[in-house]
């Protein structure tokens, strides 16, 4: 048996995405989506997806690339991800000293990876050189059969949209999305001004429903939305859930992420799924209020190379 490690092929968008679902069955992953972020992400990210293949048989997955929306340069990213029926063979490691190869060939400095919070896990990375940072958790509700809140009447002057009704004009949208990520919470300080690469990468993206996607708009204004992506089946995600500072304190956020995951239900799908930071207070909070539980947890790991 002979493990390899190569870049993705288009032909492996579906292997890649099976082994993505398996490893870490809280995320939308499909066919679809990886072959769109392999040949859609911003040149200067460097973005490599990796194989690890064993036969002929793809057993392990790896993305790969450089942080460059940010004002610290020298920052790469590797998040390992195996088949779990295919442990022991070597692939995680193959793939992880691939990367990490590129990544020093491209001046990174410092490399992050996410690790699902299991003993296994963190000691593959610890034994790596990878020591831990902050942590996120994935939550899911049962959208089938779980209570939602009633829907509200919006207070005046708040009017409830989808993104759809700005299909012809999503930069204010942008804006939005912009103010109420920067106080996100993350090791790295992101600089979200690129409006091109946005709608490359997030409006245009496959998985992003626009009908689902809702927007609290006051006097005509966007000032909080609830980003929904779904996986063309039965499972449903909230991407993003944000206010601008402006209007914040007025619970414009959970209307907002109410009126979505209703227009989910409606629209037939039975799982939904949401992240985290841990440190994250707030959200979690509102996301207990929904139903939400904590399904899994994962830790980022950083390495300083030498």
């Amino acid at each position: 048996m002979t493990v390899i490690v190569r870049d993705f092929r288009a032909g492996d968008a579906e292997g890649f995405a099976r082994i993505r679902h398996l490893a870490l069955p809280f995320m939308l992953s499909t066919p679809e989506a990886i072959t769109y972020d392999a040949a859609h992400m911003h040149p200067d990210a460097h973005f490599q997806p990796l194989v690890a293949e064993e036969d002929g048989e793809l057993i392990g997955t790896a993305q790969v690339g450089i942080v460059h929306d940010s004002a610290q340069p020298g920052q790469g990213y590797v998040n390992v991800y195996v088949h779990p029926d295919r442990p022991g063979r070597g692939a995680g490691s193959l793939l992880v000293k691939t990367a990490e190869e590129r990544l020093t060939a491209l001046n990174a400095k410092t490399l992050f990876s996410w690790v699902l919070d299991a003993p296994a896990n963190r000691a593959f990375a610890e034994k790596r050189g990878y020591h831990a940072s902050r942590s996120a958790h994935f939550l899911r509700l049962d959208l089938a059969n779980g209570p939602l809140p009633p829907l509200v009447e919006p207070p005046a002057g708040v009017e409830l949209r989808s993104a759809a009704d700005f299909a012809d004009n999503p930069r204010p949208l942008f804006d939005l999305d912009a103010e109420a990520s920067g106080d996100e919470p993350s090791d790295v300080d992101y600089e979200f001004t690129n409006y091109e690469a946005w709608l490359e990468e997030t409006w245009r993206h496959p998985l992003l429903s626009h009908e689902l996607t809702s927007i609290a708009v006051v006097d005509g204004r966007p000032a909080a939305f609830s980003a929904a992506r779904t996986d063309g089946g039965t499972r449903y995600g909230t991407v993003m859930t944000g206010t601008a500072q402006a209007y914040r304190g007025r619970g414009l956020a959970k209307l907002a992420k109410n009126d979505s995951l209703h227009r989910a239900r409606t629209a037939g799908f039975t799982e939904a799924f949401t992240g985290n930071d841990s440190g994250n207070g707030p959200m979690l909070a509102i996301n207990k209020w929904f139903g939400y539980e904590i399904c899994a947890t994962e830790v980022r790991h950083v390495r300083e190379l030498g």
